[in-house]
């Protein structure tokens, strides 16, 4: 007997003062995936060959492939036939397309009915004739649905037999269809392509192709350097003045221009770069104007999912697998109305690195189950997951009219870093699908996710804690931080235009969703939240000095006793000061291993500054840009007020995510990172109490004022260490 799933439970936040409502919080759950019950990350009673899909439920499905027919005979009076075949399973019926006068019609098309909404005993295969008034019935065939073989994979797939169509009346005489029913689950190759019962509802059946589930990857992005050095010889018009002489650039809808100079001698000098991004292949011309390659991120440093270089000379052997299983939703917010009710056609969307995944579309059910399972190879474990849930606004109603805006509407996404994952264990969660209304935030379901993340090898994943983030070209020529916001933008949009090309296209309010495409707009919420989170990093030297200035006023006589006396052995053996620190901060990193985090982080509304946020910063926040007043001073001044204080907002959370990095060196929230501290302030305990602090100090000055020959462009371990360390950048809307 198959076991149920135990009832998802709740977890514990990862700090007090982290803390949110508890219809927002993240559950653990246990749920009874492939390889068996899943309980503390950990696979309880699975089988002891598990197969592929071992992250999500096993769901059956009846599946109908109808290869072709032969010998049909004439229906119509002019002695021709347009054959088509229907296969019914109790309420549900799918059909395939028609052919014009052919009584040796192919189809090969493959028909999946979920086990679970089946409540019939028998399968009706029909094959009939198309008319314009009422479809002629040509023949059927009937299986007994105990009587359907079942089909495991690594299975070959069934072979596909003739059966004599039978007429209502008995005659066998009409002609023979070929077929294949068998009993399967998602891990069945034909899964993927197979007309699904959660179609039955639409009445167009070019719709059907955006309800499938489909794997895109983007192109391969180059940065595109163009450095205008000189102009010689140029002819200039009127002799009275020197003309300011600038070159405009163009690579596609990319445009560009340098500072303009004053053409004295005719030869104008520039020698300026300017950057573009370019999509293989390079189908764009780069155009310049005379007027009077690297590696590109497709997303921000912080939700960065892929740091490998566009040349595929510089790649790397892969670290490790991560494995996701999208199980499913959970009341999800009617989105539309149909037919006079809410409705919610739903599919999710994940992203990491180049390949993006799409679930299939499960319509009409606030809780829908998915138990898809997607794979990607990890070249580095400082990256990002992006899992998102939409709308399908492409399938409108039940007679065929889409929706008037005709975009699949947001329902929430979760970003989940893989440094913060232990390896080898199962996370099973489910998350809040939080978004931000102008109304204020809002949660829109829940999305329940299983992931694995697997190292292929300790030792390399360690090692790259010490490794550059980006190509060496990167910091030999670096891009101002201005320009790379940018090309950014540019890179969003080159990879939504080339991903709505495919079929089915994802679209491009789903791949802006999904890169934060709008995150540099300026926003008082998220300022104040990143000013929150710089006080919540200092607020441990707060305590200090609060503590300290205690001590001084002997309000505990006890604490200042022991301080003076910890300050005399200190002066007297300055020596013990530094493996003191590091000693303390081991023990302080063994300590905090008690209450490291058992999950990973998600969406936080006090983190984000949403709970408490006013309506009118809110009306900001979701204000067009360029704004929307009427005036046009006013909307000058608005908007160079937004993009300004957006700068600000970047510099001042950057500044936090440095200080959250010095606090997650011993909070476990990357427990490799943190290991590796951990036993790095042990041994240089050991090593500060055996060696001399006159030895030390001086090699340290030495190394601090070494001459430039011996330094190396590259940042160093320790720096590249620490850039790797999780923020909560995650934990924001």
């Amino acid at each position: 007997m198959k076991p149920q799933p135990q009832q998802p439970k709740m977890v514990r936040m990862y700090s007090a003062a982290s803390q949110q409502p508890m219809d927002y919080a993240l559950k653990e759950t246990s749920p009874f995936l492939g390889g068996g019950q899943i309980v503390g990350g950990r696979v309880i009673g699975g089988e002891k060959h598990a197969s592929t899909y071992d992250l999500v439920e096993r769901m059956q499905y009846l599946f109908v492939r109808v290869v072709k027919a032969r010998d049909l005979p004439n229906m119509d009076i002019t002695g021709s036939l347009d054959p088509f075949v229907e296969v019914r399973v109790g309420n549900y019926r799918g059909i395939t397309k028609h052919f014009e006068k052919q009584r040796n019609p192919e189809w090969n098309a493959v028909f999946a009915f979920s086990r679970e909404r089946m409540q019939a005993s028998v399968i009706e295969v029909l094959v009939k004739d198309k008319d314009l008034v009422r479809d002629d019935f040509v023949g059927m065939v009937r299986f007994d649905l105990n009587d359907v073989p079942v089909r495991v994979p690594p299975d070959s797939p069934l072979a596909p037999e003739w059966y004599r169509l039978v007429h209502k009346d008995g005659d066998k005489s009409r002609g023979e269809l070929m077929l294949a029913v068998w009993i399967g689950t998602q891990a069945d190759e034909a899964f993927p392509d197979a007309w699904h019962s959660d179609a039955a509802t639409l009445e167009d059946p070019s719709a059907v192709t955006h309800m499938k589930s489909k794997v895109y990857h983007a192109p391969r992005l180059w940065y595109l350097r163009v450095n205008i050095i000189e102009a010689q010889d140029i002819l200039i018009h009127d002799k009275t003045r020197y003309p300011d002489v600038f070159v405009r650039a163009q690579v596609g809808h990319q445009h560009g221009r340098t500072k303009p100079v004053q053409a004295r001698n005719f030869n104008p000098f520039w020698n300026e770069d300017l950057m573009f991004v370019a999509a293989e292949p390079f189908e764009d011309h780069l155009i310049l104007c005379l007027d009077g390659g690297y590696h590109v991120l497709d997303e921000s440093t912080n939700y960065s999912s892929d740091l490998r270089p566009t040349a595929k000379q510089l790649w790397k052997p892969s670290i490790g697998l991560l494995e996701l299983g999208v199980l499913g939703a959970q009341g999800i917010v009617p989105m539309k109305t149909r037919d006079g009710k809410g409705s919610s056609d739903t599919y999710c969307v994940a992203k990491y690195g180049s390949k993006w995944v799409r679930t299939r579309t499960i319509m009409n059910n606030p809780n829908p189950k998915f138990n898809e399972q997607y794979t990607w190879e990890v070249y580095d474990p400082a990256t990002v997951l992006t899992i998102g849930a939409f709308d399908n606004g492409q399938l409108g109603d039940r007679n065929g009219e889409k929706p008037s805006s005709g975009k699949d509407a947001k329902i929430g996404k979760v970003r989940i870093r893989l440094s913060t994952l232990e390896t080898g264990r199962v996370y099973t969660h489910s998350y809040p699908l939080l978004v931000l209304h102008p109304s204020g935030v809002k949660k829109m379901g829940e999305l329940h996710l299983a992931i694995r993340f697997s190292s292929t090898s300790l030792v390399n994943m360690l090692y790259l804690y010490s490794r550059p983030l980006l190509p060496k070209m990167h910091y030999a020529r670096p891009i101002p931080v201005l320009q790379v916001d940018m090309l950014r933008h540019q890179a969003v949009q080159i990879v939504a235009a080339r991903l709505s090309r495919m079929e089915p296209p994802l679209r491009m309010e789903v791949v802006e969703y999904m890169s934060d495409f709008d995150s540099h707009l300026w926003s008082m919420r998220r300022s104040k939240a990143n000013f929150f989170r710089l006080m919540n990093v200092f607020s441990g030297l707060f305590a200090i000095s609060k503590w300290f200035s205690g001590v001084c006023a002997w309000k505990n006589p006890i604490t200042t006793v022991l301080v003076h006396i910890l300050f005399i052995m200190l002066v007297c053996f300055p020596e013990l000061i530094l493996p003191t620190v590091f000693l303390y901060m081991f023990l302080i990193g063994i300590w905090n291993y008690r209450y490291r985090p058992r999950y990973p982080p998600h969406m936080n509304t006090k983190i984000s500054h949403a709970e408490a946020v006013h309506p009118d910063e809110l009306d900001e926040e979701f204000d067009t840009f360029p704004t929307s007043r009427s005036q046009e001073v006013v909307r000058m001044r608005y908007d160079r007020l937004r993009s300004v204080a957006g700068r600000i907002q970047t510099v001042v959370g950057d500044i936090a995510t440095q200080g959250e990095r010095v606090q997650a060196l011993l909070s476990w929230r990357d427990p490799r990172a943190t290991a590796i501290f951990v036993l790095f302030c042990f041994i240089a305990a050991i090593v500060l109490y055996v060696t001399p602090l006159q030895v030390l100090a001086a090699l340290g000055g030495f190394y601090a004022m070494r001459h430039p020959r011996f330094r190396h462009r590259l940042p160093s371990t320790p720096v590249n260490f620490f850039r790797r360390l999780p923020a909560r950048t995650d934990s924001m809307l």
